[in-house]
């Protein structure tokens, strides 16, 4: 078990005791009073508080019977169940069985797990480090890695990782696990500026063993996943969760086509590569595999590669109130040679621009060039290939810039956020809304009645988008123009999908976003059910 001692964080709302100390302490509140039912209320009504429903019905249920006219104990024993009776089915399995049998280190890991992928990272720490404790050390560990390089927990990301590298004999580790740990080395890498260093994680990671068999117990099909190595999947693990879909992930930089006979039974593929530059390293080996494979694929490569911010005008071209940025692809070496972007007035672009190293996504490395003196000179020092957009004034007329995104499930649109800032550049999580109400409001009704927000001119030509995208699952983002335009920052399978925390700020988009799950999970599984024909082996 590991020496480090770190935690995510306290539940944000403690009333009722409800941080992890606080439940301890009632907790030994009812070891010392077996006969009382008011320290068993006390315990539940402070688990219910830090959502962990399952806990909570136990010591309800012992109040009750300790004092079955109490209304206090049986209020508190009705709200565990409709907590329960509202959650995910499958998750609640999980939270059960955890609580039913708490040295369970595989149901444990597995809730762990689940945690993370639904961004419940308080959840899963305590469950993982409880896995970790009960024997599941190597892949507790590279979760735990995993789960503190989500949140910025670098140090204790590394410890983790390096841990799970340590576990029993390197013959006999847990491929899964050790990929995993050097995928998150190499992330650490990348942040510190470590190229190579990041480069060679990853070879350790995935040139031994490329295909990783994730299944689930009870899951109706399994999926097999082509990703990249690197960054620019689609968010599957949140739109697919792990406790109701089983995987086969298969790397597609390492993946040899004789690897096909060693497939597990699937019912469905799915190409997560959302990202046109991050997918071009393996577009070879994608184009070969699926020659091969004779299942529906989800979002076909060649529809993802015409998502390239320097593709996207012309593959948009033509829809009635659209705007697309001019946009032009530099290479390194021109930057270097100052060939660009100082002779980019040749070629129809002129200041303002926006600059952005190819492959970046959440405005890593954007920079606003107003004007030509401001130009770069010479070469990146990340020696990466640049993206020149022409830029747009989109702000409102309260001057403040607003960015929508609707996300396309099976080509429908869908609306995930609105983000309003001051900043022309604008990321949903560093805009400052939560304590603007105006703001926050504003976004609850376009999610509620986009057409009402953006007008009927604006939802048509994004309906026009998703359609000539093609995707299965994709997004756009986008302003309005002053006469109502749609102006696209981009729109690509990348996009990202998921709850928003149930005590945080912008919980009530939950009642938006779970739809667009769903839709996609519909999707997939109607998919998947067109290729599960009598004597099919594609059932785990």
């Amino acid at each position: 078990m590991s020496a480090l001692s770190v935690t995510i964080g306290a539940a944000p709302d403690t009333a009722l005791g409800a941080s992890p100390e606080g439940i301890d302490a009632l907790r030994q509140g009812c070891d010392a009073a077996p006969g009382a039912a008011a320290p068993r209320i006390a315990l539940a009504a402070a688990l219910l508080t830090a959502r962990r429903a399952a806990e909570a019905l136990f010591p309800a249920e012992q109040a009750v019977a300790l004092s079955p006219g109490l209304r206090a104990a049986i209020d508190v024993r009705d709200a565990a169940l409709a907590a329960l009776q509202a959650g995910d089915p499958d998750l609640v399995k999980l939270e059960l069985t955890c609580a039913l049998d708490p040295s369970n280190g595989d149901a444990h890991l597995t809730l762990g797990e689940s945690y993370a992928a639904a961004e419940r990272p308080i959840d899963a720490e305590r469950h993982l480090k409880l896995a970790l404790a009960l024997g599941r050390a190597g892949e507790a560990h590279a979760d735990l890695a995993a789960l503190y390089l989500s949140v910025g927990m670098d140090d204790a990301a590394e410890h983790h990782a390096d841990a799970a590298l340590r576990v029993g004999d390197p013959a006999d580790r847990d491929q899964t696990a050790a990929a995993m740990a050097h995928q998150t080395l190499a992330a650490i890498c990348a942040q510190r500026g470590d190229t190579a260093g990041a480069a060679r994680q990853l070879d350790l990671a995935y040139a031994r063993q490329s295909l990783f068999r994730q299944p689930v117990a009870g899951g109706a099909f399994t999926i097999l996943v082509l990703v990249t190595r690197g960054t620019g999947n689609l968010p599957y693990k949140t739109l697919l969760p792990p406790h109701r879909f089983g995987y086969a992930v298969w790397y597609m930089e390492h993946a040899r086509a004789e690897q096909i006979a060693d497939l597990p039974p699937y019912a469905v593929v799915l190409n997560a590569i959302g990202d046109p530059d991050a997918a071009t390293g393996s577009a070879a080996a994608v184009d070969a595999i699926l020659d091969g494979l004779h299942r529906p694929v989800i979002n076909a490569p060649e529809r993802v590669r015409l998502t390239a911010r320097d593709r996207l005008g012309e593959t948009l071209a033509g829809l009635a109130d659209v705007v697309v940025p001019m946009t032009l692809r530099v290479s390194a070496a021109d930057l270097g040679a100052g060939r660009s972007p100082r002779n980019l007035a040749e070629r129809g672009l002129s200041p303002p621009l926006l600059l952005r190293p190819v492959g970046s996504h959440g405005g890593e490395g954007l920079v606003r060039v107003d004007d030509a003196a401001s130009l770069p000179r010479g070469a990146p020092a990340d020696g990466a290939d640049h993206y020149v957009t022409a830029y747009h004034d989109y702000r409102s007329a309260d001057g403040f810039f607003r960015k929508y995104r609707m996300i396309f499930v099976d080509r429908r649109p869908w609306p995930y956020h609105l983000a309003i800032s001051r900043q022309w550049m604008v990321h949903h999580q560093t805009a400052e809304m939560a304590a603007d109400s105006l703001r926050v409001d504003e976004e609850m009704r376009f999610l509620s009645d986009p057409g009402a927000v953006i007008g009927a001119r604006a939802m048509a030509a994004v309906a026009a988008i998703g359609e000539r995208l093609d995707l299965d699952y994709g997004g756009v983002d986008f302003a309005l123009t002053a006469d109502g335009a749609v102006l696209v920052f981009e729109a690509n399978a990348t996009m990202l999908t998921h709850l928003e925390a149930e005590d945080g700020p912008f919980a009530a988009k939950n009642l938006y976003v779970q739809p667009i799950i769903d839709a996609f999970q519909a999707h997939v599984a109607r998919l998947a059910g067109d290729s599960l024909n009598v004597g099919d082996s594609v059932v785990p």
